[in-house]
C-alpha cells in the first residue's frame, strides 16, 4: 500500500512538471529567444529562498561536449571527497537522472518532496504573472533546491540551450566553461557561429574565470571580445593549455582488473591523453590520463575538465592530481559512444547535429575496425539537420535501418528520412551502403539489426538522445530477461543436486 502511494505521488509530481510549456518536446514553441526570459526564473528562485546562492557552482555551456565535460568535472570533484551536485539535460530514462549528488540520482521520494515545495510557489507566481514557469525552469529550480537541501560542497550545472537567457544563468559561478560552438538550435540562437557564440558567452560574468574549448576563429573571436568587455580571466584551448591523444581500439582493451580504479564495463576502450599546461609545462601538465569515453573530441573535453580543476586548485579547493586521474577514469556518461556489446559490437550514441555526427564518424574510424558489415539504426528530430548527419554517416555503413523514436513528439517521420537518403543517392551516392530498411518502431529496428548482424559485425544507434534511450532500454530489458533465465536454470540445477 505504501509503495502504491509513493507511485501515485510520483506520477502526480511528474504530471505537474509535464503540464507546462516544454521546449524539449515542442521546439516550435521556442522559435525565437523572445520566449526566454530570466526575470521569471529570478522570481521563482527568490520565492524559493534563492537556493542557487547557497551552492558554489561550475557553469558549463557549449554546443556539444558540455554534458560530457560537466560529468568529468563532477567525477573528479567526487573523487576529491567533495559532496558534488550535477545537473544535466536531457535525461535518457528518468527525470531523476538530471539531479545527481555524488553520482546518485535524486530518489523518487526526494523528487516528490521537492515538487510539493515547488507547487505552492508556482501557484503564487501564476496569480502574479501572465505566464507560468516552463518545464525547464521548474526542473532547474528543482536542481538548485535538491543541491541546497542536500548540502553539497559544489555543483556542476550544464546549460540547457544557449547561455545568455538560459534558466541556469541565474547564478554567480566560480568558473564558467564554454566547450564548443557549432550550428544547432539556429532558430533560437542564430544562423552563424558568431551569433551562437554570443549567446553561449552570455554565461560570462564580470571578473569570473572562463575556460574555453572554442578554437575556430569566428566564434573564438566573439568569446574573446565578450570576455575582455567583462574583464574575465580567459584560459583557452591551444593558448593556455592543450592536449595530445592516443586512441586504442576495443580489441586492445587490457584486463580492467589490472587497474586499481577501473571502469566497470570491460567492453569499453579508453581514450588516453596528455594534458599540457602551456603556462607551466613542468608542474601543470599531466601524462597518461585515461577516459572511458571514446574519441578525440572526448580528449578535448577532458582537457577542459582538467583546466577547470586547475583553476579550482588555484582558488584553494583541495583537489590532488590523483583525484583527477581517478575521476576521469571512472566517469560515467551513457549514450556517448557507449559500447553495449562486443559480439557484435553494439554502440549507442546521442549525436544529434552535424558536428556530433562528424565526431562519431571519426571515433568509429579510430576505434572500431570490424571485419564484418556495419549497420546503422537512425532516427532524429524534426528540428535537426538530418541531411547533414546522413551525408556524414551513411557512406561508412553497409546497412541502414530507418525508424522513428516514440518517446517524444519531435521525432522526424521515417518517410522524411527516406526522402533525404533518396536525394543523397541521386546527388552524391551512398558509398558502401547496400541496403536500406524501414522499421515502424525502435523495437522493430532493433530486431531487424540483430537479424542482419553476425558476431563480427557492428551496430550503431544514433541521431538523437531519444533513439539512443529507447534502444538502450530495449537492450537492458533483454539483458535482464537473459539474466533471469540463467538464474532460473542455475536454481533448478542446484535443486536437482
Amino acid at each position: 500500500m505504501e509503495n502504491s502511494a509513493v507511485d501515485s505521488d510520483y506520477r502526480a509530481a511528474l504530471g505537474f512538471l509535464l503540464d507546462r510549456i516544454n521546449y524539449e518536446r515542442n521546439p516550435a514553441a521556442a522559435q525565437t529567444m523572445r520566449n526566454f526570459k530570466l526575470d521569471r526564473m529570478g522570481k521563482l528562485l527568490a520565492e524559493l529562498g534563492n537556493p542557487q546562492d547557497r551552492v558554489p557552482v561550475v557553469h558549463v555551456a557549449g554546443t556539444k561536449g558540455k554534458g560530457s565535460t560537466a560529468s568529468m568535472i563532477s567525477s573528479i570533484l567526487v573523487h576529491a571527497g567533495l559532496r558534488t551536485g550535477l545537473y544535466t539535460s536531457p535525461h535518457l530514462h528518468q527525470l531523476e537522472e538530471r539531479f545527481q549528488v555524488n553520482g546518485e540520482n535524486c530518489s523518487q521520494q526526494e523528487l516528490i518532496t521537492l515538487v510539493d515545495r515547488l507547487r505552492s510557489v508556482v501557484t503564487t507566481l501564476e496569480k502574479q504573472e501572465s505566464a507560468s514557469p516552463t518545464y525547464f525552469e521548474l526542473t532547474t529550480a528543482l536542481a538548485w533546491l535538491h543541491f541546497a537541501t542536500s548540502s553539497v560542497d559544489i555543483a556542476v550545472i550544464e546549460v540547457g540551450m544557449g547561455g545568455r537567457l538560459d534558466s541556469t544563468n541565474i547564478c554567480q559561478p566560480l568558473i564558467s566553461v564554454i566547450t564548443s560552438i557549432s550550428l544547432d538550435h539556429t532558430a533560437q540562437l542564430g544562423n552563424t557561429l558568431a551569433e551562437i557564440a554570443a549567446e553561449k558567452a552570455g554565461i560570462v560574468k564580470p571578473g569570473i574565470t572562463v575556460i574555453s574549448g572554442v578554437t575556430e576563429a569566428e566564434p573564438r573571436d566573439v568569446i574573446h571580445r565578450i570576455v575582455q568587455q567583462r574583464d574575465a580571466p580567459l584560459f583557452s584551448l591551444d593558448q593556455q593549455f592543450s592536449f595530445d591523444v592516443t586512441n586504442r581500439s576495443v580489441s586492445e582493451v587490457s584486463n580492467p582488473t589490472q587497474h586499481p580504479a577501473s571502469p566497470s564495463d570491460s567492453t569499453t576502450a579508453t581514450t588516453t591523453l596528455t594534458y599540457q599546461d602551456l603556462r607551466d609545462p613542468h608542474h601543470g601538465s599531466l601524462t597518461n590520463l585515461r577516459v572511458p569515453l571514446l574519441g578525440t573530441h572526448q580528449a578535448a573535453n577532458a582537457s577542459l575538465a582538467v583546466a577547470t580543476i586547475r583553476q579550482l586548485q588555484d582558488q584553494g579547493w583541495q583537489i590532488q592530481d590523483h583525484h583527477i586521474r581517478a575521476g576521469l577514469y571512472n566517469v560515467s556518461c551513457p549514450a556517448r559512444v557507449e559500447t553495449l556489446s562486443k559480439h557484435p559490437v553494439v554502440i549507442v550514441d546521442a549525436a544529434h547535429n552535424l558536428a556530433s555526427a562528424k565526431a562519431l564518424n571519426q571515433t568509429l574510424a579510430e576505434h572500431f575496425q570490424t571485419p564484418g558489415s556495419s549497420i546503422l539504426i537512425f532516427s532524429t528530430s524534426q528540428d535537426k539537420d538530418a541531411a547533414g548527419m546522413l551525408q556524414v554517416l551513411l557512406p561508412r555503413f553497409t546497412h541502414c535501418v530507418v525508424t522513428r523514436y516514440r518517446n517524444n513528439p519531435r521525432a522526424l517521420a521515417a518517410k522524411e528520412i527516406l526522402k533525404e537518403i533518396a536525394l543523397m543517392k541521386e546527388n552524391t551516392g551512398l558509398g558502401s551502403l547496400s541496403e536500406i530498411h524501414v522499421a515502424a518502431t525502435p523495437a522493430e529496428a532493433w530486431r531487424k539489426a540483430q537479424d542482419l548482424a553476425t558476431p563480427s559485425d557492428l551496430i550503431c544507434v544514433t541521431g538523437s538522445f531519444f533513439i539512443a534511450a529507447e534502444i538502450r532500454q530495449l537492450w537492458a530489458n533483454a539483458s535482464t530477461l537473459v539474466e533471469q533465465a540463467e538464474n532460473k536454470v542455475g536454481s533448478q540445477q542446484a535443486t536437482s543436486q
